[in-house]
């Protein structure tokens, strides 16, 4: 396998040989696992993202990285082995398996893939199915954070290129349906993440990703970073960047971490 994604026919081909992860989410609505348990991918482990790929909500925002103990521990309960490949899927267009990859990536796991199109595509390609729990063998995972870049609140501005993942009525401040402040930070660009798929939920081909983001400026010549709501769906951005090798930090406290300090400015429009 190479790159960030895999497709449906070739998860197929090498089922037998990685770790799947279902990391089904939605914000607001813990029934994950009960969908994992009703129907899943043959072998996955469910994670969960709220307790296993993040911290409690608090200065760091809505979504804080998960302390490293905790993620390497839920990683190993998963079956996470540091030799083994991993896949992650979700129903949610890739937000949240973007997560799960950008956190073992970070972690130092060098083998890790979404799969394109998640959960939808492999029932619509007639892919195996399973239910009921998962009993995993535990994985050897022992990865530690560090290997991918972050920016903080105090350097996240001075990069060339920010870009922001969330929706532009989001990004202009006109609604804001979660955060108490709307707005976006000064000088962000802005780069929802549902411009990164095609009219099937598939990322766009490389062609038209590296056109869309040159579109912003970002490139292999920048320091490019991405912030989205509470760091989640921002790794989707960093992930289609990946997919046209153009490195980008995530901001993991992002808007909901930015504004809890009230002295740091707000840009509308």
């Amino acid at each position: 396998m190479t790159g960030p994604l895999i497709s449906v026919p070739e998860l197929q081909r090498v089922l037998a040989d990685v770790t799947v992860l279902d990391v089904r989410y939605r914000m607001g609505d813990p029934t994950g696992r009960t969908q994992h348990e009703a129907g899943h991918i043959p072998g996955a482990a469910y994670v969960d993202l709220d307790l296993d790929l993040a911290a409690p909500a608090g200065e760091g925002g809505r979504h804080p990285l998960p302390d490293a103990d905790v993620f390497v521990e839920a990683m190993r309960r998963a079956g996470v082995s540091n030799r083994r490949p991993v896949v992650a899927y979700d129903d949610w267009s890739g937000h949240a398996a973007a997560r799960a990859w950008w956190l073992l990536r970070h972690h130092g796991h060098q083998d890790v893939r979404v799969l394109d199109g998640g959960w939808a595509a492999w029932v619509a390609a007639g892919g195996e199915q399973e239910n009921g729990g998962v009993s995993c063998q535990p994985g050897d995972f022992t990865g530690e954070p560090g290997s991918m870049p972050v920016v903080d609140a105090e350097s996240v501005t001075g990069v060339d290129v920010l870009i922001d993942a969330r929706a532009p009525e989001r990004y202009r401040g006109e609604q804001e349906p979660v955060d108490p402040v709307a707005g976006h930070i000064p000088g962000a660009v802005n780069v929802p993440t549902d411009r990164n798929l095609d009219d099937h939920g598939h990322f766009r081909d490389p062609h038209e990703l590296g056109e869309l983001y040159a579109g912003v400026g970002a490139s292999r010549d920048a320091t490019v970073a991405a912030y989205c709501g509470s760091g989640v769906t921002a790794a989707h951005d960093v992930l289609a960047l990946e997919v046209i090798g153009v490195p980008a930090a995530l901001y993991p406290g992002s808007w909901s971490g930015w504004i809890t300090d009230p002295n740091r400015p707000v840009e509308t429009g």
